[in-house]
């Protein structure tokens, strides 16, 4: 029987890695449907432009394709939140590694560099919280001998 805490733990972990999943998703099918709105902020143009932006579009997808198990339930995909917590701090290591790499003068796609780090940055603030709160949880079921979230079957 889970604890009133760790349900409370658990839905705010959901809810977390939620908005995450919502706002990947929103800017996902931005990307895919209206590229031309957005090739710009790159410094691209063109058709080929419009394919780059329609590219990140994919690739959003691709990445979130880990977030509906620990939407649905943290507790038993307790492995795939950490993946998701990984992915999320890649995305944020490599923007920041472009930005600080450009050269001065584009001006443009180091703003549109920065909301991407901006927004990976509280993302992965909102899901670690997520994560740490559920910590004590996994430890207390990895010393009692309990894994693959046993315990921790269905919504909590």
């Amino acid at each position: 029987m889970l604890t009133r805490r760790t349900r409370v733990c658990s839905w705010i972990a959901r809810v977390a890695v939620l908005l995450v999943f919502a706002w990947n998703l929103q800017c996902a099918f931005a990307f895919l449907f209206s590229p031309e709105a957005y090739v710009g902020g790159f410094e691209l143009a063109g058709v080929s432009g419009i394919a780059a932006i329609q590219g990140i579009a994919v690739a959003f997808l691709m990445w979130n394709a880990t977030y509906p198990l620990v939407i649905l339930n943290p507790l038993r995909h307790y492995a795939l939140f950490a993946v998701v917590l990984a992915q999320q701090l890649i995305g944020l290591v490599g923007e920041s590694y472009i930005l600080l790499s450009l050269e001065p003068g584009h001006t443009s796609l180091a703003a549109s560099l920065s909301r991407f780090i901006i927004f990976d940055g509280v993302g992965l603030a909102l899901m670690a919280l997520g994560f740490v709160l559920l910590l004590p949880h996994y430890i207390s079921n990895r010393k009692a001998g309990r894994t693959r979230g046993e315990g921790s079957r269905g919504l909590t």
